[in-house]
Parts: structure tokens; C-alpha cells; sequence
């Protein structure tokens, strides 16, 4: 095994009714992809949602994985807390994993593992860190949220997550953040990736706000066949 990528697929469920429900959404894309009913010898089940949040190993309580949420978003007693232990950075990232789509997959392909998908990001993001001391932020663009990851040399500063609709959203967002941790928009090196390339309002937005703003270059060896927007857009899923 060489851990290449041989193939991907995104699949939007807008295409369907919106009378669907989301495990009508599963059932219908299972029935047309073949390729999810072959057996594999793993499989890997990433959820991508903004109800997770960071916490330093020596402050974090299995017991208690749902009051670490209560901060920062919405959740209920009835929800089911969960965790990923992010190795050799000493915390742990705790959310709420979408318990329905776990169930209906787990009829369709038996067990599996699931982490969250800021999970990888941040994992990674600190691994490729190493020895740099400059303060950098990174942005990860999904469809309709945002996460900003601010790092030095392997130590996560900040991580959040917002919702936006327009690019003045996200560049108050932005700026706010850099004012909270007394960055220099100045002096601030600032790496987008994800659904983002040059073209994009969101990327003039910053540039015209941030002296130091670039598309983060990902270079992994088995995906050359793809193109650096396409490693950007897929960061995450490529190196789950």
C-alpha cells in the first residue's frame, strides 16, 4: 500500500428533492455509487460541523466532554459528546458527531472509524509548523462557514470557526480575530485554502485588508496528479 488517492467524488444533495430527509440523501447516493458498496479494508468517516472546540489535555475531563461545548455554541443534555485525540499536542478537539448519519452508515458499511474534520486540519497544520516561529493564521473555507487557525511553531494559538454569507462577514470576522490576538494586518502572514482560489471575492477581500495573504501550498507527493486548487479544496480529505 502507497497511500496514493486513486479517485474522488463530491456529491452534492441539493440535487435531490428537498423532501428528502438526510438519510434519503444517503440511501439515494449509495443506490447510484457503486463505489461505496465495495468492501474495504478501512474506512474513515470525517464530520464537518462547527460544534467542537480544542482543549489542552491537562484541562480536559472525560466526564464532563459536554461542558467544554457549552461556551461556544448550543447543545443539549440529550446530545452525545465525543472526542480525537490530537497525538503529540497534548489536547484533545471534543464535538457533537452527527449520531443519525453514524447510524445509517453503519447498517450500510459496519464499523468504521469517524473524527472530526478540524481534527486533521489542525493535526496537520501544526505538524507542517514545525520550527517556524512567525505567528501565522490560516483560513479554511467550506460553502457557508470558515475556519480560522492561528499557529507558532506547533502550538495551536486559536482555532474558531464562523458562519458567513458575504465577504464583508468574513473580513470583519478576520480582522477581529487579528485585533483579539494584537496581530499587525501589516505584518500578519495569512495562508487561505480550501474553497478558495485568486479570483474569489474572499480572496481580494483579504488582500485588500492583509499586506501578507497567499493560497497555502500543499505539496503531497501522491496526489501530483491534482491540481494545486483541487489539493487546497480537498486539504482535509487528502490527508485523512
Amino acid at each position: 500500500m502507497n497511500n496514493a488517492i486513486t479517485s474522488y467524488k463530491e456529491i452534492d444533495f441539493k440535487k435531490y428533492p428537498k423532501t428528502y430527509s438526510i438519510e434519503n440523501c444517503l440511501w439515494k447516493t449509495f443506490l447510484d455509487e457503486n463505489d461505496l458498496t465495495k468492501n474495504y479494508d478501512e474506512v474513515v468517516v470525517l464530520h464537518d460541523n462547527t460544534l467542537n472546540t480544542f482543549v489542552p489535555l491537562p484541562l480536559f475531563d472525560e466526564e464532563y466532554k459536554g461542558s467544554y461545548l457549552q461556551y461556544n455554541t448550543k447543545v443539549f443534555e440529550t446530545d452525545y459528546f465525543t472526542f480525537d485525540p490530537i497525538k503529540n499536542y497534548d489536547m484533545v478537539n471534543v464535538y457533537v458527531p452527527y449520531v443519525n448519519i453514524n447510524n445509517y452508515l453503519i447498517d450500510q458499511l459496519g464499523a468504521f472509524e469517524y473524527l472530526h474534520s478540524s481534527s486533521i486540519l489542525v493535526n496537520k497544520l501544526l505538524e507542517n509548523s514545525k520550527n517556524d516561529e512567525s505567528v501565522t493564521m490560516f483560513i479554511h473555507f467550506m460553502h457557508n462557514h470558515f475556519e480560522i487557525v492561528v499557529i507558532q511553531n506547533q502550538k495551536l494559538l486559536l482555532f474558531n470557526t464562523f458562519e458567513f454569507n458575504t465577504p464583508d462577514d468574513f473580513i470583519y470576522y478576520l480582522l477581529f480575530t487579528a485585533e483579539q490576538l494584537h496581530l499587525n494586518p501589516e505584518s500578519l502572514k495569512l495562508n487561505l485554502l480550501g474553497t478558495i482560489n485568486e479570483d474569489d471575492e474572499l480572496y481580494k477581500k483579504a488582500y485588500k485588508y492583509i499586506r501578507n495573504v497567499s493560497l497555502y501550498e500543499i505539496d503531497i507527493d501522491a496526489n501530483t496528479t491534482f491540481s494545486a486548487e483541487e489539493r487546497r479544496k480537498n486539504f482535509i480529505l487528502f490527508h485523512s
